[in-house]
């Protein structure tokens, strides 16, 4: 796909953040963007007529029945030309102690981080193939760098980001390049959305749960939430994929945002243990071993140590 040429791209997940960035600067660069939302209202708006197109396309990647419409929907439009280029940003957030996240939400996840994707992809790999197109997965530098609590999500991105490797390899002889995205610290609205499901998380877990978790958890909240307000704008994701769309020779990996390139280097370079206490110390997690009960015997001899001091004092006094 050339940058000067008028291209169709479909983009999932454009109502806000990084999918909504990418639809628009895409559709600037005078580009025919489909842009899928779960409403249509909700779908970017060029902010000037003297661009490219955006097309609202009702689009929960979750919904076979959507899909296949999806694919319809552009497969018309699109004719023997077929689709220039896929962008599977949709995606949601889950973070949490792994102990205390609902198996459900993690199921969840996963089928609209990785099944989702591959679906979408599989509807629209044949309209690729016609265009010689390219797809674009939108990762997380959170797959090479997985801090505390970051699991559930770091997970669904290591798995699309396994995903990409083969469909690399696979559609190559179809020259369909296959690029990742990897995100560090981006500002979205998802920040806010972290803080609320971090609550609401440590409010349906047990007592027991919560004594457990809660500060470590809370901390790492805040560090998170910290770094993201001063992340990179979702414009510079939206250049990486642009990029990645537009240039002859498309890497396989990009990274993007703040600290995206420290935080690889240290993943590949740092032995586990030195790398797991830069995490643990970045995160204000507490030190391994701190936390370990003292079991009932060696209480009751602290005690009686305690009280054998306390007397063998008293004599001397």
């Amino acid at each position: 796909m050339s940058s000067g040429t008028h291209c169709h791209i479909v983009v999932t997940g454009t109502s806000s953040g990084i999918g909504r960035a990418t639809a628009l600067r895409l559709a600037a660069a005078g580009h025919h963007v489909f842009a899928g939302v779960r409403r249509p209202a909700d779908a970017p708006v060029p902010p000037s007529v003297n661009v490219g197109e955006i097309t609202p396309l009702p689009l929960d990647v979750t919904d076979p029945a959507q899909i296949t419409a999806a694919a319809n929907t552009v497969a018309r439009h699109t004719g023997t030309a077929g689709l220039n280029g896929l962008v599977n940003n949709a995606g949601i957030g889950v973070f949490g102690p792994l102990e205390l996240i609902p198996v459900d939400q993690v199921r969840r996840l996963l089928e609209v981080n990785v099944t989702g994707q591959l679906a979408v992809t599989q509807a629209l790999l044949p309209l690729l193939r016609q265009a010689r197109g390219r797809i674009v997965l939108i990762g997380s530098i959170g797959s090479r760098f997985t801090p505390p609590f970051v699991g559930p999500l770091a997970a669904s991105k290591s798995a699309l980001a396994t995903m990409g490797e083969a469909l690399r390899q696979e559609l190559a002889p179809w020259d369909i390049r296959v690029v990742l995205i990897e995100p560090a610290s981006v500002r979205t609205e998802a920040v806010d959305k972290l803080n609320h499901d971090a609550q609401q998380l440590l409010d349906r877990a047990t007592p027991t749960g919560r004594a457990l978790y809660q500060d470590a958890f809370r901390r790492l909240v805040a560090t998170f939430a910290a770094q993201h307000e001063q992340g990179s704008p979702p414009e510079a994701a939206a250049e990486a994929v642009t990029r990645a769309l537009t240039t002859p020779q498309p890497r396989a990996h990009y990274l993007v945002g703040k600290n995206s390139r420290r935080m690889a280097i240290l993943a590949a370079a740092l032995p586990t243990p030195v790398l797991d206490a830069l995490r643990r110390r970045q995160a204000h997690q507490p030190a391994p071993g701190s936390r370990v009960p003292t079991p009932p015997a060696a209480q009751a001899a602290a005690g009686r140590r305690t009280a054998d001091t306390d007397l063998g004092e008293g004599a001397v006094r």
